[in-house]
């Protein structure tokens, strides 16, 4: 607004006030044009970001609808499937501080590709699990790419809006999180009850790696302010 006030100062005492009130209007337009277009370019930066990691929520969707079902079927008891769980987040719990510090030392795009790439990785995991003792180690690399996710999108998106527009962008972050929940848990009982467990976790691999490839192509390389 200091070129506001320099306009008003300069205007008043000329004597010229019709002169003086266009030079304010034309100011104040400026100024307005300049903040719709920075909203647009947050707006469009967001969706991007959206764009590239819904994959990833229809993904998380489809494969915790029927994860627990899957644990059973390969003979977990309800205890085993509780410890398993326990493990992933454990595991998730011990690296997130690691995973916000490469957040901030390597930029947000790398430790967000990272995280859908072990996800890739996990639900590639789960498709070639035989027995219930295997699949701790994928639910412990899981756990790990829970926390990478949940440090670095978040941080993605307060980095591309402003202060002001931060609420915002975070509510079209969260409901492009929540259409992948609404879709994802539809898919995966279809899917695996069609298709199987292992057909539908190769399915998410698939996805997974469709947006790791958007990703690295479409994701800002540095957007920390």
């Amino acid at each position: 607004m200091s070129s506001l006030s320099a306009v008003r100062q300069t205007c008043l005492p000329t004597g010229r006030p019709t002169r003086g009130l266009l030079l304010l209007f034309l100011t104040l337009k400026i100024e307005a044009s300049l903040k719709n277009q920075q909203e647009e370019i947050m707006k469009r930066s967001v969706y991007t970001v959206c764009l590239v990691i819904f994959p990833f929520m229809v993904c998380s969707g489809i494969v915790y609808s029927i994860l627990s079902l899957y644990f059973a079927k390969l003979g977990a008891t309800k205890s085993q499937i509780g410890l398993i769980y326990t493990c992933g987040a454990l595991a998730g719990a011990i690296t997130a501080p690691l995973w916000g510090k490469l957040a901030d030392k390597w930029g947000r795009k790398i430790v967000l590709l990272s995280s859908m790439g072990l996800f890739a990785l996990v639900f590639l995991g789960y498709a070639l699990s035989r027995y219930y003792h295997s699949l701790f180690w994928p639910q412990i690399v899981e756990g790990m790419a829970w926390t990478s996710m949940g440090t670095s999108a978040p941080a993605l998106i307060a980095d591309i809006a402003s202060q002001r527009q931060r609420g915002k962008a975070m509510g079209i972050y969260n409901t492009a999180w929540s259409m992948g929940w609404i879709v994802g848990p539809t898919l995966g009982g279809m899917l695996s009850e069609h298709l199987g467990f292992k057909s539908t976790f190769l399915i998410c691999v698939g996805i997974m790696l469709c947006g790791f490839i958007l990703g690295i192509f479409l994701l800002p390389q540095n957007t920390r302010r």
